[in-house]
């Protein structure tokens, strides 16, 4: 089905394959595959509070990417804008709106507690405390107030809520659906919403209940912005790694989809090509003791690690493996309650434990610039699953020399590898990049059964 193409792979189905490996090699370097412009911030109208606290984190010019995406949030269209991991979406959005909330502190009125301007809603809650730190550095200094909503404690903040003057409102999705249908945050003047991890947030996960919440804002009239007391529209952002294929028909639900502009990257749903990527076809049995020479060496050059499994029992045995032959671990899962979760990734992203244990909850959007090595303990079966874990490491500020190691065991992970190394020989996008993997299974379910769709 490849063709004439020979893959390195080509054999790996058969059991003598194992102890066979295949690297792909870096093409460029990280500065390259995102291409700074030769523009700066304030040529975009960005004022000096701004650009400073910009230079603060080491922003010192935008990439062609956050220039083309900077203007047109300047011009007030509805927005997608979709781009390969780490090359910084967030400041992409986050940058023009905080100026376009300055611009209106001039001649605002006062506002009424809990009603922010700016809502951005993610799917996790360690990426919503990433990105709400992420504005508050950005806006130090310049009066706008920030707030993070996580899940976990939601019943307590509707019992014993907080009211204060907000502008900026960040939030994972599960929280903030409740907060605010039971009144404690308010709507009515939000000109932005942000979908980070677009595709999460509408795949089958989450489609209804948000669809349900996005009725709440005015998208048809985002045109109508200020044009006089309590006439207004929303402005709406989706930012995306990857955009599943249905992704038109998904958005007709929310907007006029002809009413949204794209903003897209030349690397969208193509194999990061500054980074090296192993692949090593072992036995299933042979993993743990592969793991542990892996994570030994990389604990010599003090190189820190993310270790990826498919399932919360793998990527708890990850943990207690390493933990047990003297390789500090932290673990992170989705299923871990919230006093056990909070703070994990931090130890991480801290320098605390240098080796992270996790499943793809970690794998959407955080900021993991520290890491330098990517292992699939579990191969992930859906590509759009591999572009975001591989996506943690060969961002806009990580270290040149990153690796990718996948260790290969089952038939299925074999096909997904052959997948992979095809694109790589041809240079093609990668196919069939779909983040939605419950609407994927429900369709192949609805095919066997012969149901229609």
């Amino acid at each position: 089905k490849f063709g004439e193409l020979p893959l390195a792979s080509d054999g790996w189905r058969h059991r003598r394959s194992n102890g066979d490996y295949f690297i792909i090699h870096p093409v460029q370097r990280a500065y390259e595959a995102y291409g700074l412009s030769n523009l700066t911030f304030p040529e975009l109208g960005i004022s000096e509070p701004l650009v400073e606290n910009l230079k603060q984190q080491h922003v010192l010019s935008p990439t062609h990417f956050q220039v083309e995406g900077i203007r047109a949030m300047l011009d007030g269209s509805h927005l997608l804008l979709a781009a390969e991991t780490g090359c910084g979406k967030t400041y992409t959005y986050l940058v023009p709106v905080v100026e376009q909330i300055l611009r209106r502190r001039l001649h605002e009125r006062q506002r009424d507690f809990n009603t922010p301007l700016m809502l951005i809603i993610t799917p996790g809650r360690e990426l919503a405390q990433q990105i709400g730190a992420v504005a508050a550095r950005l806006t130090d200094g310049t009066g706008i107030k920030t707030r993070i909503v996580l899940g976990g404690r939601t019943k307590q903040q509707m019992l014993n809520p907080s009211f204060e003057d907000i502008d900026i409102l960040v939030a994972s999705f599960g929280a903030i659906s409740k907060l605010i249908t039971s009144g404690i945050y308010r709507m009515e003047e939000v000109r932005y919403v942000v979908l980070d991890e677009a595709d999460t947030l509408l795949d089958d996960s989450f489609n209804s209940k948000l669809l349900h919440l996005m009725k709440r804002f005015p998208f048809h009239k985002n045109h109508l912005q200020d044009l006089g007391e309590g006439i207004h529209g929303t402005q709406l952002i989706l930012a995306a790694a990857t955009m599943p294929s249905n992704m038109e028909e998904l958005l007709a639900r929310l907007v006029n989809v002809e009413t949204i502009e794209q903003v897209l990257s030349p690397n969208l749903h193509r194999l990061m090509g500054h980074v090296t990527q192993r692949f090593m076809r072992v036995r299933k049995s042979d993993r743990p003791q592969i793991l542990l020479d892996l994570v030994r060496k990389d604990a010599k050059r003090n190189v820190p690690t993310i270790i990826f499994s498919n399932k919360t029992p793998a990527c708890d045995f990850v943990s207690m493996h390493l933990n047990g032959h003297g390789l500090p671990c932290v673990n992170l899962n989705g299923d871990m309650i919230l006093k056990l979760r909070l703070g994990q990734f931090e130890k991480f992203q801290q320098a605390e434990v240098n080796v992270l244990s996790t499943t793809d909850v970690a794998s959407r959007g955080l900021n993991t610039i520290r890491a330098a090595h990517v292992i699939n303990f579990d191969f992930p079966l859906y590509t759009a699953d591999y572009i975001h874990r591989v996506g943690r490491i060969g961002r806009i500020g990580s270290r040149n020399d990153c690796l990718a190691t996948n260790l290969i065991s089952s038939q299925a992970e074999i096909g997904a590898v052959q997948r992979l190394e095809h694109a790589a020989r041809t240079t093609n996008v990668l196919r069939n990049v779909d983040a939605n993997v419950k609407g994927i299974i429900r369709r192949r379910m609805q095919k066997l059964s012969g149901m229609p769709n």
